[in-house]
């Protein structure tokens, strides 16, 4: 199982851009986006590139390939203009193709979910675990900084944050790959 994880697009067309042609070079299975999609929210200052109208049809563009999460920036309206769902504060995916780093069995669950009602409580996540079994990982975002270890207060779960497309707070802008049961960060 190949997947390109992304958040934190915020309407910034120019690096959606970007991850449109890192989705075409990495060529994965699905594309996991973990919200806040469209709209800056009033926390942020607006994208130099801000252009959701050109965001939205990028993203309908894979809408077949597409498993997305509501981040706190995500309304109805987003919902209105995409043509896949974004409105879940959680979704799970299974690869049943790998190790589990807890049992050394086979089959491993992804928790996918924004970092707002669901995280870890790393940098500005909330600290609200969901009970997974031992070798899930949670995959997130809202932080807007790359996460890739094991939870301190959880340690047979892993935590990846894939950072932010549009609006990073650690320096640079990124999206992540899941393959082979491993995360890994890729830069825009």
């Amino acid at each position: 199982m190949k997947l390109l994880i992304a958040s934190d697009i915020h309407g910034a067309a120019g690096y959606c851009e970007q991850l449109m042609g890192a989705i075409g070079r990495e060529d994965p299975e699905r594309v996991v986006l973990l919200g806040d999609l469209l709209y800056h929210g009033p926390r942020n200052d607006l994208p130099a590139d801000y252009a959701p109208k050109q965001v939205i049809s990028m993203l309908n563009s894979i809408a077949g390939k597409v498993i997305a999460v509501r981040g706190n920036c995500e309304a109805e309206v987003d919902q209105m203009v995409l043509d896949f769902p974004c409105m879940a504060d959680c979704n799970t995916l299974f690869d049943p193709d790998a190790t589990n780093p807890a049992t050394g069995g086979r089959g491993r669950a992804l928790f996918l979910t924004h970092g707002h009602v669901w995280g870890p409580g790393i940098h500005n996540s909330v600290d609200r675990m969901p009970r997974l079994a031992a070798g899930s990982a949670i995959v997130y975002g809202h932080t807007h900084k790359k996460v890739n270890a094991p939870s301190e207060k959880h340690p047979d779960i892993w935590c990846f944050n894939p950072g932010s497309v549009g609006i990073p707070k650690d320096g640079s802008h990124s999206f992540g790959i899941y393959e082979n049961g491993h995360f890994d960060h890729r830069g825009l």
